[in-house]
């Protein structure tokens, strides 16, 4: 069942999204902010980010800093062909590493072997060089070959824009 059920919650739904798909305001009260601009009570809008969330539209609402001005100007997808009996428990650990951004698996694709990705994040080659060869000795024998393809430019970096209404 969907969340919005009317068209005025539709259209308060898709409002909300607009206001928040570039990020909340660097404001004392976000929340205060955002429920001042859907004409709602801080707790209404609480609630409906709430169902909104609850019913997979938003998936969650979270800080993402920008790497490049703390410093991490380096970063490489580490891609690794590991063992997939063994693709859980490395998964989680891979995952849980403080230089490892986001890690997924993903299937074989014909003459491409690699089912792990790992994006590693640093302050110079040199460095997450060394936290791929941490990766490569953390799956020891369930990994049988890997990678790293490094970024030589930012194409893009936002998520989903929906258009503004006129």
């Amino acid at each position: 069942m969907s969340v919005c059920t009317s068209r005025s919650e539709q259209a308060l739904a898709l409002r909300l999204v607009q206001l928040t798909q570039a990020g909340l305001p660097l404001v004392d009260d976000p929340w205060g902010w955002l429920a001042g601009q859907l004409h709602l009570s801080v707790e209404a809008t609480l609630a409906l980010l709430k169902r909104l969330q609850a019913d997979g539209a938003i998936r969650r609402i979270a800080a993402v800093p920008n790497h490049y001005r703390l410093g991490y100007r380096f970063n490489g997808m580490t891609v690794w062909d590991v063992d997939d009996a063994q693709m859980p428990r490395l998964g989680r650990l891979i995952g849980a590493q403080p230089f490892v951004s986001h890690c997924y698996r993903r299937p074989r694709n014909g003459s491409w072997r690699y089912n792990l990705f790992a994006m590693v994040h640093g302050r110079s080659a040199t460095e997450i060089d060394s936290y791929r060869e941490h990766l490569r000795y953390l799956l020891g024998d369930a990994c049988r070959a890997d990678d790293m393809l490094v970024s030589s430019r930012i194409l893009k970096k936002t998520g989903l824009r929906l258009p503004t209404s006129h």
